[in-house]
């Protein structure tokens, strides 16, 4: 029992996102160096499993010390994963194994720290706050709360990649960040709209809480759209590849869920409708756009 408790207070599947971020930086390095040690690639996609595990375990735990999951009404995709208000003693099991893999990311980090020199301990550094900070203190501050998520699957993930792997940072990967940082913040954005109560009993201040659903209705929107503004500047001006249009097969969806989460904010169901579209979007999105980059000269 307590070690599917273990599995499901992980979120394996929200571990795909960085699954497919990992997969991103590694299409990108593979534009600038067509062989690529297997081992370092194991490693790098690893070290991106467990950093995202390691961030879901700590907010699983934190927020059941909290008294925050006993609050919130789950959907499946917001709330957390339940795991522990179902089974309460498993919880020092979570914190372990949360210090187990934040442990191995750190011992990942040390190592192409060691092969690549020092350029890579900002990103790590940073990524590793992000992780610790998220749930005590970066949801305190709205606006950090919003771009947290979003820095660390973006720039640092696809950036950290990249310069573990051995290659340089270029305007192709500046863009996949920046898109990959609007999409994922818009993410953690729309799905904290269904918590908004039971968060600020818990002292948290997100945007939903501050500015109201329906200015954060605005802001999911701005930012979807934006990130597809920016792969189409992109692809305009030849930063990218042409094959990466094909991320403008899912831009209906963008579209449909920018209108329809303004009308759906009080209706629960359709509200969690919405918000699995949004998911799939995502995914989808991001796996097109390695695909084409893939593809593309």
């Amino acid at each position: 029992m307590s070690g599917m408790t273990l599995l499901r207070a992980t979120r394996p599947k929200f571990l795909l996102l960085a699954l497919l971020c990992a997969a991103l930086g590694i299409v990108l390095t593979g534009r600038q160096l067509p062989d690529m040690p297997g081992a370092q690639l194991t490693l790098v996609v690893l070290g991106s499993v467990l950093a995202h595990a390691a961030v879901n375990l700590l907010n699983e735990y934190q927020d059941f010390r909290s008294g925050l999951d006993l609050l919130t009404q789950r959907t499946p995709f917001s709330g957390g994963s339940g795991a522990l208000p179902e089974n309460p003693e498993a919880a020092p099991r979570v914190l372990v194994a949360f210090l187990v893999s934040i442990a191995l990311v750190v011992l990942i980090g040390l190592y192409f720290l060691w092969l690549r020199g020092l350029p890579i301990v900002v990103l790590g550094a940073a990524g590793l706050l992000l992780v610790i900070g998220y749930t005590r203190w970066i949801t305190r501050s709205p606006w950090l709360c919003l771009l947290a998520p979003g820095l660390g699957f973006g720039p640092i993930m696809i950036l950290g990649t990249q310069l573990a792997l051995g290659g340089r940072s270029d305007t192709a990967t500046v863009v996949v960040a920046l898109v990959v940082m609007l999409l994922v913040s818009e993410l953690l954005l729309i799905n904290q709209i269904p918590d908004i109560d039971a968060d600020r009993r818990v002292g948290r201040r997100h945007l939903p809480i501050v500015l109201g659903e329906r200015k954060a209705a605005w802001i999911v929107a701005i930012l979807l759209l934006a990130a597809y503004l920016l792969l189409g500047s992109a692809l305009w001006l030849g930063l990218l590849p042409m094959a990466s249009g094909l991320v403008w097969l899912t831009f209906p969806a963008a579209l449909w869920v920018s209108r329809c989460l303004p009308q759906v904010l009080d209706r629960p169901e359709q509200l969690s409708q919405v918000l699995g579209i949004n998911v799939a979007t995502l995914l989808a999105t991001l796996a097109l756009l390695g695909l084409g980059l893939w593809l593309g000269e």
